[in-house]
């Protein structure tokens, strides 16, 4: 992959000088080594990715928990079908449910009809999770994904009725999604990013873990300590911070450094 660094906002006083991280694949590579490297996307087209905190589910080691049961019980009568996206009626009707959740979760047009349509009609959306209530035969939600090979798959965006709130409706769909991809031999499934303890959520997955800038982590508690830290007035990156070192590396860079898979070849 290409790499870009595009400035941030520096702290001269601290020197702490932050770049954005942009990621372009490269001939022979496919966005699954992008998703691997730490990136998610920031182009539709998947032809630029960004480096970020994000979590995904090892799905080999996905076992339900007692809580992932209950979730899954309280949507008994939901059926879940994948549909390929040249497959899926994106209907006016469907058109319209979506904007009607985007205005109520996002923001009146943050999601514009015609932004909308642009999802629908691009490369991250490569499959779609129908979400049907037997009983009424009505859609009460979707779940748009990209999907590649073996290697992974994508929870991008998730519309639902918002009705069914009292059925814990949208944590559900992202469940049922994990347990499908794990019965389906995938080998990741990536739930985004995760920069505040309201996204805790996508780690309550066994076989759960983050990229922390560095490698992918299954320490949750090392997850915590980063979005605590985020809360503070910091002086500091977080490798320059000797407590991190210390409680998660033994204080070891070298290890840290060992870790990290990031190359950069003179010439």
């Amino acid at each position: 992959m290409k790499l870009l660094f595009s400035e941030q906002n520096a702290d001269y006083d601290n020197y702490q000088f932050p770049y954005a991280v942009w990621a372009f694949p490269e001939p022979g590579e496919t966005p699954a080594d992008i998703f691997n490297a730490g990136f998610l996307p920031s182009s539709r087209q998947l032809d630029r990715f960004y480096l970020c905190r994000q979590v995904r589910v090892t799905l080999a080691k996905f076992k339900p928990s007692s809580e992932n049961r209950r979730i899954l019980r309280k949507g008994a009568g939901i059926d879940v079908k994948l549909v390929p996206r040249d497959q899926f009626d994106y209907t006016a009707e469907r058109r319209q449910f979506f904007k009607t959740y985007a205005d109520i979760k996002f923001g009146k047009d943050v999601m514009s009809f015609e932004r909308l349509d642009g999802l629908f009609n691009s490369p991250i959306i490569s499959h779609l999770l129908v979400f049907t209530d037997m009983e009424t035969g009505q859609d009460v939600g979707v779940a748009t994904l990209y999907l590649e090979g073996k290697a992974l798959a994508f929870y991008y965006y998730a519309f639902y009725d918002l009705n069914y709130y009292a059925r814990n409706l949208g944590m559900f769909m992202m469940t049922s999604a994990v347990a499908l991809f794990a019965e389906h031999g995938k080998k990741h499934f990536y739930l985004g990013t995760c920069y505040s303890d309201a996204a805790l959520y996508k780690t309550q997955f066994a076989g759960a873990e983050f990229f922390n800038g560095f490698r992918w982590s299954a320490n949750l508690k090392e997850l915590k300590y980063i979005l605590h830290r985020d809360q503070k007035d910091l002086r500091q990156h977080l490798l320059e911070t000797e407590t991190y070192r210390d409680e998660f590396y033994n204080g070891d860079l070298e290890k840290m450094k060992a870790a990290s898979d990031f190359r950069v070849k003179v010439g």
